[in-house]
């Protein structure tokens, strides 16, 4: 059951996104060679428990850090720990927080340093296609008209989209219904309503979509070892159109 949420529900998601949305911009400072991804979690964790909110990720189903950072060829799900950042990687950040009961979650790829420009161009083109996504969310429109503007962002200029993982609702759970795609055919699934609050989260790869599991059992990466991009925002459906609520406002 998709479950639509009163303004001020919508205006206490929107308060932990912001806090989403500021971490994630006072680490983009933080991102260049020879800092390492336990650095990361560390700093995004000091952050968030300053600002009297949770780190969402923290214990969920076992999880041992505060963020997800996937460098390279990794998808989503990377377990911070004591590797460094090297000239010409990319690396995505996923952070999610819980704050009053309400929770955040964003996701944003950066470059370090000077990068390929594959990877310009895949960064560029999979924050395109979440935005294009959110474009979608307006009241009327179908679920599936969300995943097809992903896909077609992606597969028109050459990359392929995750299917294996996927965006959802968000609420006073991080994970709600609906499950989110980033494929498929348009007009098709529930109508969007009013009130209706999605994380949407396109992941796009360098060649093939298929994705393997690490034997950690969290770490997600590209089955052709090419690179991957990954970006999200926290949305709500209004009647105004959509209202992005991890954009720093």
């Amino acid at each position: 059951m998709i479950i639509c949420k009163s303004r001020d529900e919508i205006r206490k998601i929107g308060e932990a996104g912001q806090l989403v949305a500021q971490v994630l911009s006072k680490m983009k400072d933080l991102i260049k060679p020879g800092v390492t991804t336990e650095e990361l979690d560390q700093f995004a964790e000091e952050l968030i428990l300053k600002s009297g909110a949770t780190p969402a990720f923290k214990g969920y189903r076992g999880y041992p850090k505060s963020v997800c950072v996937e460098i390279n060829e990794c998808v989503v799900h990377v377990i911070p720990d004591s590797r460094r950042l090297k000239e010409g990687d990319i690396i995505g950040i996923d952070v999610g927080v819980q704050l009053d009961g309400y929770y955040g979650d964003a996701a944003v790829t950066y470059p370090v340093g000077r990068v390929s420009a594959e990877a310009t161009k895949l960064i560029e083109v999979t924050q395109q296609a979440l935005f294009q996504g959110i474009e979608y969310c307006r009241v009327g429109n179908r679920l599936s008209d969300i995943s097809h503007a992903i896909q077609s962002v992606a597969e028109r200029n050459g990359f392929s989209v995750v299917r294996n993982y996927v965006g959802h609702g968000i609420g006073r759970e991080m994970h709600e219904d609906p499950q989110i795609l980033n494929y498929g055919p348009p007009h098709q699934g529930p109508l969007l309503k009013e009130g209706m609050v999605f994380a949407i989260e396109p992941m796009l790869n360098c060649g093939t979509y298929e994705v393997e599991v690490l034997p950690d059992n969290w770490t997600v990466v590209t089955r052709n070892r090419r690179l991957s991009a990954h970006f999200e925002h926290t949305v709500a459906i209004t009647d105004q159109g959509p209202l992005i609520l991890t954009e720093l406002f």
